[in-house]
């Protein structure tokens, strides 16, 4: 009996020994599984195929149901959660689930976050009827996905003038040209301060890389210089020769991280507000709105005029308009404003690329009527977007990068067309070196979705010549450079469309309806950016010392700084003789009519009429 219980005793010692080593067990296991799931996604969400078009008008039917923006994608359910990614057919569904994601550094903490499932609409219905872009309407997208900080929990701090430095290029990363790749011929020393000196096959400095000073300095083959810095602080700074440029201060907002941008202009300071979203391996900043429209004036800039109308612009008496008379010609007629923003696009692009000393045209492929309607095109997708993200901007929703950014132009399967606005320097199919310059217009092709692509190939469209890539050329632009180029046309289109809201019903152009002048929706991501950096002329003006100093210490000349160029004068219906003169000096010819009055100049003919321009040719 004392032996059955000493049995006893070890065997119910054993079992419960065993019961709390299997206990342990399955607790270390689920916590090894809530681990796994806490992982951020190997990849970024899937942004939906084509935002909604814009409805036409209140009630009223869509002009395009069928166009090549706003018509939803062929694409079939895409689900993506962490771990193996299932297509099925093509995407107008898209279902993507997360666990919990890293907040931005400086907000920290973790949040939940699941994508609602969405679909492409097509235009039409009601103004005001949510247009589904990329998530839901009203669901807040999620800017963390795919994303996440850079060493030292700094988030985005690569130098968009270098784009993709890490692949390629005989000289040193390739620095200052786009996509990191370097031309034919170009060469890379360092110098004796430890910067990095790469030089083009002439032997003329291409860039230089700074390391004391966190500091890349590239000069164009246009004669531009273009200085990018980051600070100890994070914050960035980037000025061209002209003293253009802006002050970046990185900001939190519902645990996404956001960048302030303060340029200055007029006298005063103001902000554009980006995105930093990380996307094949690299920091892109979408660019968004600090403010949305209503949902019928989005409709009505969208959609089909009534009938076409003629607009006078006044850019005749300008300087600029004469010098690129034969790359841009305006449109006799508007039958929308997709083309009326892309002749402002294009026009303010020149102006800025003139006020820059552009250097003198010669074998020109101009913007033709073909060009243009693909850039209207353009313009179109962008209004489109931008109305789904007013939407969503109504509800409290924050934007979502994978739709708003080149993620989606990447994905979407259609070809995209941008006016260039910035000056790069570019290297083609063969190897060889061409700049593109302000205003010129180029064609991103689909089909380049490599998950490790740092770049993508697009072909020259119009050109202004020169040492200008010609037309036909394919050139590789790297993704942060191509990020650029998509805020520029939402940039510009954002201020055409502060513009024609105004002349809306005046000069010609039909009246906006009723709905269209409803209050504007703040953006809330916006507002909760830092001010305005009062100090950034100062600061600019600083790098641009700075960056002075850098390429002495490096061995090398810095080119002479020419002052800002005055703005061109401009002449517009209306004026008096008196203000013609001030701007234009005395014409070379005066013709006297009596109560009209011709006075002609080099570049132009002026029309007086009881004292006052009633003509410019």
């Amino acid at each position: 009996m004392k032996m059955l219980g000493l049995r006893n005793v070890i065997w119910t010692r054993l079992f419960l020994v065993s019961a709390v080593l299997t206990l342990l067990g399955c607790l270390m296991l689920n916590g090894a599984d809530t681990k796994k799931a806490a992982a951020p996604a190997p990849h970024a969400a899937a942004p939906a195929a084509h935002a909604a078009a814009p409805a036409a008008h209140a009630a009223a039917p869509a002009a395009h149901s069928g166009g090549t923006a706003g018509t939803p994608g062929a694409h079939g359910a895409t689900t993506t959660s962490h771990g193996a990614t299932t297509t099925t057919g093509s995407h107008a569904t898209t279902t993507t689930s997360h666990g919990p994601t890293t907040g931005s550094p400086k907000t920290g903490g973790a949040t939940t976050t699941t994508h609602a499932t969405t679909s492409g609409a097509k235009p039409g219905g009601a103004a005001g009827t949510p247009g589904k872009a990329g998530a839901a309407a009203g669901t807040p997208g999620k800017a963390s996905v795919g994303s996440k900080p850079a060493a030292g929990g700094a988030a985005g701090h690569t130098n968009p003038a270098s784009a993709g430095a890490s692949k390629g290029g005989t000289a040193a990363a390739g620095h200052g040209w786009s996509a990191g790749k370097a031309p034919k011929g170009a060469s890379s020393t360092t110098a004796k301060n430890g910067a990095t000196v790469n030089k083009r096959a002439d032997g003329k400095v291409a860039s230089i890389h700074d390391t004391k000073r966190n500091m890349d300095v590239h000069h164009g083959l246009n004669g531009s210089r273009r200085v990018s810095v980051e600070r100890a602080d994070h914050s960035r700074v980037v000025v061209d020769r002209r003293g253009r440029g802006y002050v970046e201060h990185g900001y939190g907002y519902h645990g996404h991280d956001y960048r302030a941008r303060s340029y200055y202009y007029g006298g005063r300071a103001y902000n554009r507000y980006y995105g930093n979203y990380y996307y094949h391996g690299m920091y892109v900043n979408p660019y968004y709105p600090g403010f949305y429209y209503a949902p019928a004036y989005y409709g009505w800039a969208y959609n089909p005029w009534v009938s076409p109308v003629p607009y006078a612009w006044g850019w005749g008496g300008n300087p600029w308009y004469g010098y690129y008379g034969a790359y841009f010609t305006p449109y006799p007629v508007y039958p929308s404003a997709a083309f009326w923003l892309t002749d402002y696009i294009v026009a303010q692009s020149l102006q800025a690329a003139y006020v820059a000393q552009a250097a003198a045209l010669s074998n020109v492929a101009p913007m033709t009527p073909d060009v243009k309607a693909l850039v209207a095109d353009e313009v179109k997708r962008q209004l489109a977007l931008e109305n789904a993200e007013a939407q969503g901007a109504a509800k409290g929703a924050d934007p979502d990068p994978a739709s708003s950014s080149i993620q989606r132009i990447l994905t979407d399967n259609a070809a995209h067309v941008f006016v260039a606005g910035v000056d790069l320097d570019v290297v083609d199919s063969a190897g060889s070196e061409c700049a593109i310059s302000e205003g010129d217009a180029l064609q991103l092709q689909p089909g380049q979705t490599a998950p490790d692509a740092t770049a993508a190939n697009l072909t020259v469209l119009a050109s202004k010549g020169g040492k200008e890539c010609p037309k036909g050329d394919l050139v590789s632009v790297g993704l942060q450079d191509l990020q650029d180029m998509q805020n520029h046309m939402r940039e510009t289109i954002g201020q055409g469309m502060q513009e024609l809201k105004e002349k809306a019903g005046k000069g010609g152009l039909p009246a906006a309806p009723a709905g269209a002048n409803a209050p504007t929706t703040p953006s809330a991501m916006a507002s909760a950016a830092p001010p305005p950096d009062t100090n950034v002329q100062a600061e600019l003006n600083e790098q641009q010392q700075q960056a002075d100093q850098a390429e002495k210490e490096a061995g090398e000349t810095p080119a002479a700084i020419a002052p800002p160029a005055a703005p061109p004068a401009e002449i517009s219906v209306g004026q008096t003789v008196d203000q013609v003169e001030a701007a234009l000096g005395q014409p070379k010819s005066k013709v006297n009519l009596g109560a009209k009055k011709i006075y002609v100049y080099d570049s132009m003919k002026i029309t007086f009429k009881d004292g006052k321009v009633s003509d410019v040719q």
